[in-house]
């Protein structure tokens, strides 16, 4: 065991011997090697970062995986009864343990602005809803239970209500009227980013706060015979066992009359496929064909060098040096010099991947769990030099191997 460990760091030791001696032939080859594994590193890690703003932008549009969805309605056209639906649902939620849930009513409100009331578009939402949607807030913080008690009910605006009203400073507790059979006063203490296509105002609330605005306010109320629907956040595993259970559970409570649907509504369940894989094929293809031109000018310098060092291998060979043992040292010195370059490349990498600027391209302001350097990244990128390395010493190898010895003396 010695002998083969004395022997691997001896032919490591040789080899970059060799390569020191030779470094300004093998410099361009390697430069060629170091920054193809920079960029097949780059994009491995860029992929994974990209991958994750994909994930968030649709966690925000239909909660995280396993998020369900419980829409409820009555065939003559009326709502269930909310008092009987809100005890149905606690009881639900108890029963099967659900740590994440959310009622989600969608009204509309009239609200007083400095340039004229105008109709403002309501989320009534309970406090868990926040994460299942991964909502990110520009100012101010998301519901908590404590907002339940407030006596003005908190509110929560979008980037263009909040441009409307002229960008108050939260800490001042800027208020908002809503218009109705009796004005109500909210307070504001948070903003979130209005989405692109997005340019009118619009305020989540909790749910109980929407309720408590009045019949004749609320949008499921007021003539459409929409009522609230539930969203529930589970485990995946367990996603399709829970969607038959509560189907079953609350068409018997509610009787025929009811048409209960309880369906799957993140991304996970429509589709796993990364929509960067074939941007990451084509530019992962292009710094595979650069390892290669650097491995085919790494074989080309190796060839050059071994002619030099015929005589130098058939001494080696006189003095008892086995077949085997040449073979090993001249592929070690390939090996060597493109590790030692798929270090730098990963380095690279890593420093680019990480840099802020980088990240806030890629994420687009989407992106608030940044994902660590991936680790199968940087490996990839070490595998892929090391292979390039063995390929190119080769060839080299094979030559010095076949060469007589007495030939070589005379060389």
């Amino acid at each position: 065991m010695n002998r083969v460990v004395s022997n691997l760091v001896g032919s490591f030791v040789e080899a970059w011997q060799e390569l020191r001696i030779h470094r300004t032939r093998v410099l361009l080859s390697l430069v060629g090697v170091a920054v193809a594994v920079c960029a097949i590193t780059t994009v491995v890690a860029l992929g994974s970062v990209a991958q994750q703003a994909t994930v968030e932008q649709s966690e925000r549009q239909g909660g995280r995986p396993a998020s369900l969805s419980m829409q409820i309605s009555q065939s003559d056209g009326t709502a269930p009864d909310s008092a009987a639906m809100q005890a149905l649902w606690e009881t639900e939620l108890a029963r099967y343990r659900v740590g994440h849930a959310s009622r989600l009513v969608q009204t509309s409100q009239l609200v007083q602005f400095r340039d004229g009331a105008a109709q403002v578009q309501i989320q009534g939402v309970d406090p868990a809803y926040g994460t299942m949607h991964r909502i990110r807030l520009l100012h101010g913080d998301w519901f908590t239970a404590a907002d339940a008690d407030r006596l003005a009910p908190a509110v929560l605006v979008n980037s263009v209500f909040y441009d409307r009203i002229g960008r108050p400073d939260l800490r001042t507790h800027p208020t908002t009227t809503l218009l109705g059979t009796q004005n109500a006063t909210a307070v504001i203490t948070g903003v979130y980013q209005a989405t692109a296509w997005d340019n009118a105002p619009a305020m989540y609330m909790l749910a109980d706060a929407v309720q408590a605005l009045g019949p004749a306010d609320t949008l499921a109320l007021r003539g459409s015979g929409q009522p609230p629907s539930y969203e529930l956040w589970v485990p995946p595993a367990l996603a399709e066992d829970l969607r038959a259970a509560l189907t079953r559970d609350v068409q018997g409570a509610l009787g025929s009359t009811a048409n209960v649907q309880v369906y799957r509504q993140d991304y996970a369940a429509y589709s796993g496929d990364n929509p960067y894989l074939p941007l990451q094929l084509v530019v992962g293809g292009v710094a595979l064909l650069v390892l290669l031109l650097g491995a085919l000018g790494l074989v080309n310098i190796a060839l050059v060098t071994l002619k030099q060092r015929i005589r130098e291998i058939g001494i080696r060979r006189s003095f008892g040096a086995t077949a085997g043992r040449v073979f090993f040292s001249v592929m070690m010195e390939s090996v060597v010099a493109t590790i030692v370059a798929g270090v730098v490349g990963v380095i690279a990498a890593v420093l680019i991947v990480t840099n802020p600027l980088v990240e806030g391209f890629i994420g687009q302001g989407q992106v608030t769990d940044f994902p660590p350097f991936p680790v199968e990244a940087a490996v990839l990128g070490l595998v892929c030099a090391t292979a390039v390395g063995a390929l190119a010493g080769l060839l080299p190898a094979l030559v010095a191997v076949r060469v007589k010895v007495i030939d070589a003396i005379r060389y």
